[in-house]
């Protein structure tokens, strides 16, 4: 058992809840047991130079944790300065994002994506993509920005995509770590799949121990069943915004 009752197979409550904000057209508060995350999503008439008269789109996403999301003051990042931990999920998320958005149907518009942590509890990356997604989802339901009469979702979204932990502590299996279990697992791992079962991401690492290929598909086996729980929540929680139907 563990320390928050659950099966080693269970997920966190999980929870979007939509337009939490008004001002931008996509906005959605993610929670994930005790992990918050404030993720919009607005839309930019103009293009990255690399992308400019190609008629193509382009999604970029920034993450950031705020001060009062960890038991001690985190450090605002200011005048440019961000460390690499920061650098490297607000990548991830955006890479994540990308993997099924086509941005040929977009136009030269862009995305962005800002995933605003509120309380950290271990998965704040995942929690991101996962509040991401529908965030997106709305923005492109809702978004008329200047030069356009809006977006038609179900041809810009190809898949759906989602993101969960999977670890062994004590050499069990363990789906969607919380801190306390995460800081002390052997191995750590972060799943990013989209809603067809195609990998997007497997970020895996031994601390300080190794595993073996049998665990490694295990662990894999148990992530597909978080992922697959986490899409019928986003696809529960977008209701009838649901572009994949």
């Amino acid at each position: 058992m563990r320390t928050d009752g659950r099966r080693a197979d269970e997920l966190r409550p999980l929870k979007f809840r939509r337009r939490y904000t008004r001002q931008a057209p996509g906005s959605v508060l993610v929670q994930s047991g005790r992990t918050t995350v404030l993720c919009t999503c607005c839309v930019e008439a103009a293009v990255p130079p690399f992308l400019v008269g190609q008629g193509q789109g382009w999604l970029t996403a920034e993450y950031g944790m705020l001060p009062g999301s960890t038991n001690s003051r985190k450090q605002r990042d200011r005048g440019g300065k961000v460390d690499g931990r920061t650098v490297e999920i607000q990548r991830l998320i955006g890479r994540s994002l990308r993997a099924v958005v086509n941005l040929d149907k977009l136009g030269e518009f862009t995305l962005w994506i800002d995933c605003d942590v509120l309380e950290a509890d271990g998965g704040t990356r995942t929690a991101s993509i996962n509040g991401a997604f529908v965030a997106l989802v709305d923005a492109l339901c809702t978004a008329k920005p200047k030069g356009s009469t809006g977006f038609d979702p179900s041809a810009i979204i190809r898949d759906s995509v989602a993101a969960i932990s999977v670890g062994l502590l004590d050499d069990v299996e363990l789906l969607d770590l919380a801190y306390v279990e995460d800081k002390d697992a052997e191995v750590d791992m972060n799943l990013v799949m989209t809603g067809q079962g195609q990998f997007v991401e497997v970020q895996g690492t031994g601390e300080e121990a190794t595993f073996s290929r049998s665990q490694l598909d295990r662990l894999l086996k148990l992530g597909k069943v978080g992922i697959d729980q986490i899409t019928a929540e986003q696809r529960k929680a977008l209701g009838g915004n649901w572009p994949l139907d």
